[in-house]
């Protein structure tokens, strides 16, 4: 096969496996980075050429494999202009002195120990050709990085960009990554001249270089900015014109003597970090560098990686040791310098583990020491292995030292009048009661998908919650309807995902809460509407976990038909009815202005119950309201009676709220048909999903699937999840 042929159907696999594996480990809750490097060593002898060494001897030939390190070199230098780019001095704002002092100790420790495990490494991985101080160097470098990238979008994904430890974690490895980047050119310079003092005429080119990118380039391209905001677009000519600047410093930093990739990530980070401007520039670039030619840099990584060089227990000894010295290392420094500079015991614990992430960053780094002959294959494979373990554990430790409830407690942006949430977090365990006494008496949780188009859930989640004035309508404790957007980032390694783009995401998500809030023209509205926002990577199980941990008494959530599916419940609705913990309503809106004449088909179960506790707290709520209770009797048997519990709350109705009740019995062949045409006449039919439920998890049940669609009148069904509280506690006076 040609080998131009042979190339493309290379890329194609890559393309099509990294894909494939990269959203396996997003669905475990992993960088979907860390997926794709793992799809480039299964392509690599450790797996394909272990099963089928003679199709992996095929498809990856010698002679192929140089125009692979061609459009991975490619891939890393637009990568490398995109981290660059990323860096937003913003990072380098809040807690600087505290940063500066924990970054630069968590780079120390860990290249401390690694220089030291170099002695017990350089006799048996290395040779004479490399000099230990190289040797050492790389490997303290290893030992000492931390992937910003993927640090960066961890903390977005746990929505801890605008809190206390996420912003120092977010300063700490901006320094971090500035300076071992600047470790690792001395590194690259001792390599090549393979001497400490060989190596000091291109530390002073590099310094010259780096001044003038920070000055007279940067002068010039605050002029690029300029333009940009009078015109308002990247045009493809001045977007060729930076891509052959990107190209031209990563030639000129590769002729000082340190590496293509230092150039590149020198013209990101001078970059101005116009909004606009880094947003267009990033969206252009990323999508065929992350997608197209990024996963060649992992095929290529994965070929030249050999799991099968650890081939005896004593080597499998020493990448323990590997491991163990990089997180042992990276996690103490971190955590200690943390201590000594007063953050708080989980803290410390938590930044040392978000430190501890190597990614993508290690893998480019020993992808260079590979080049350069200073790391053999054998280490490289020990260290590609520690990349992995070290990122792979960053999450789930996290999310151990510092759990869900901690970081809705560390939240800086927004006050205890702004987000509900604070109030309700029990600190440490102890306040939990006082907490609850706290807590307002009834709270709905909305899932908003679109503000522009979801008014008349809101209007109804109102209804249900605020009380009329003499049943303590005046008491902001009463009742608080909290409207919850979730927003999914398409890609967790996009720009989108990085914390200041999705701060923006957020506020500008927000701002359209804040407008669907002020038009429904309710003057007490915004005393007790409280939107709830955040970064998710699954919608359905965050809308479950927030309603639980926010003691929501009723998840109020808008119908929609699943695009894929023909089942009613194909879609987030149906996830969210399976995972929550609370009694869950879904809203079938036809548009109804009012909500006065309410319509309960009543079957005796418990959703059923569940129905006519919300449409008794709408009746309560407003003195122009009226309910249908209908009972439908079929084939001449009897209606479906109150059930006892139902019959004592009737009792303790207020006489002019009972006078607003009536509960007709009508006989009808078909139960549905009675329902769908009393509905003709009401505003509002509420429903329990049918007994199905519980068995067709897919489906309402078919009762229910079929009232969903004919019915009338505006829908609302309810699902019970356990029968503990009632919905009319706090609406209802003891007698």
């Amino acid at each position: 096969m040609p080998i131009p042929i042979l190339v493309l159907l290379e890329v194609l696999i890559v393309i099509a496996l990294s894909r494939l594996v990269g959203l396996a480990f997003r669905a475990i809750k992993q960088p979907q980075v860390i997926g794709e490097i793992v799809a480039g060593i299964m392509l690599g002898p450790s797996l394909l050429g272990l099963i089928a060494p003679d199709l992996g001897a095929a498809l990856f030939p010698a002679e192929a494999v140089p125009f692979l390190n061609v459009l991975s070199e490619v891939g890393l230098i637009f990568f490398m202009f995109l981290i660059g780019l990323e860096l937003n001095p913003k990072y380098l704002k809040n807690n600087l002195d505290v940063a500066i002092l924990t970054s630069h100790v968590s780079i120390l420790v860990p290249f401390s120990l690694g220089s030291v495990l170099a002695l017990l490494l350089y006799p048996i991985v290395s040779n004479n050709s490399v000099s230990f101080t190289a040797f050492a160097m790389f490997l303290g470098a290893a030992m000492s990085i931390t992937a910003f990238p993927v640090l960066a979008r961890i903390i977005t994904e746990h929505n801890l960009q605008n809190t206390k430890l996420g912003t120092l974690a977010l300063t700490c490895a901006a320094v971090d990554d500035v300076t071992a980047w600047c470790l690792l050119a001395v590194a690259i310079a001792v390599t090549r001249t393979n001497s400490m003092v060989g190596a000091l005429p291109t530390i002073f080119e590099s310094i010259v270089y780096i001044g003038f990118m920070l000055t007279v380039v940067r002068w010039f391209l605050q002029r690029l900015s300029k333009h940009y905001n009078r015109t308002g677009k990247l045009s493809q000519l001045v977007l060729s014109g930076i891509y052959m600047g990107v190209v031209a410093s990563a030639l000129i930093t590769e002729w000082i003597g340190i590496h293509l990739i230092f150039g590149a990530f020198l013209l990101g980070a001078a970059m101005p970090k116009n909004a606009g401007l880094t947003r267009e520039l990033a969206e252009k670039t990323e999508d065929f560098v992350l997608i197209f030619l990024l996963p060649i840099f992992f095929a290529y990584s994965g070929l030249r990686t050999q799991i099968g060089l650890l081939n005896s227990p004593e080597l499998w000894l020493l990448c323990a040791a590997v491991l163990g010295v990089a997180i042992i290392g990276k996690y103490f420094g971190t955590y200690v310098a943390a201590r000594v500079c007063g953050i708080s015991n989980r803290e410390a614990s938590a930044l040392g583990w978000m430190m501890n992430t190597r990614g993508l960053t290690e893998l480019i780094v020993l992808n260079i020491g590979l080049s350069l002959g200073v790391v053999s294959p054998l280490l490289f494979t020990m260290l590609v292995i520690m990349a992995l373990v070290t990122t792979f554990m960053t999450s789930p430790l996290l999310e151990w030292t510092y759990p869900k409830k901690l970081i809705r407690l560390d939240i800086s942006e927004v006050s205890l009048e702004d987000d509900s949430e604070l109030k309700d977090s029990p600190m440490g365990g102890e306040s939990e009661e006082i907490n609850r006494e706290l807590l307002p008496k009834y709270r709905i949780l909305v899932p908003v998908a679109n503000p522009s188009t979801q008014k008349g859930l809101l209007q109804l989640a109102i209804a249900l919650a605020q009380p009329a004035a003499d049943t303590g309508g005046s008491d902001l404790q009463s009742a608080a309807v909290h409207p919850l957007s979730l927003i999914e980032l398409n890609e967790n390694y996009g720009f989108e995902s990085t914390p200041v783009e999705a701060d923006r995401i957020i506020q500008e998500r927000r701002s359209k809460l804040s407008e669907l809030i002020e038009s429904l023209e309710l003057p007490d509205a915004k005393k007790f509407v409280h939107p709830i926002i955040r970064v998710t990577k699954d919608v359905a199980r965050e809308t479950a976990q927030i309603a639980e941990l926010d003691r929501a008494d009723l998840i109020l959530v808008g119908w929609h038909r699943p695009t894929f599916s023909s089942n009613r419940l194909g879609g987030r609705v149906g996830q969210i009815l399976s995972n929550a913990t609370v009694d869950v309503a879904i809203f079938v809106d036809r548009g109804r202005e009012r909500l006065n004449n309410l319509l309960v088909p009543y079957a005796a179960n418990i959703h059923d119950d569940l129905g006519l506790e919300l449409a008794l707290r709408l009746l309560v709520n407003s003195e122009e309201r009226r309910l249908t209770v209908l009972r439908v009797a079929v084939d001449g048997a009897e209606g479906n009676e109150l059930s006892y519990e139902f019959q004592r709350v009737m009792d303790r109705l207020p006489v002019e709220v009972r006078s607003r009740i009536e509960t007709p019995i009508v006989e009808a062949a078909e139960p549905i048909q009675a329902v769908v045409a009393a509905s003709a006449n009401a505003d509002l039919t509420i429903a329990g999903t049918s007994r199905e439920w519980g068995i067709e998890r897919q489906t309402l049940g078919r009762y229910t699937d079929e009232l969903a669609v004919q019915c009338h009148s505006s829908l609302l069904i309810a699902r019970c999840y356990v029968k503990v509280r009632s919905h009319l506690a706090s609406v209802l006076v003891d007698s």
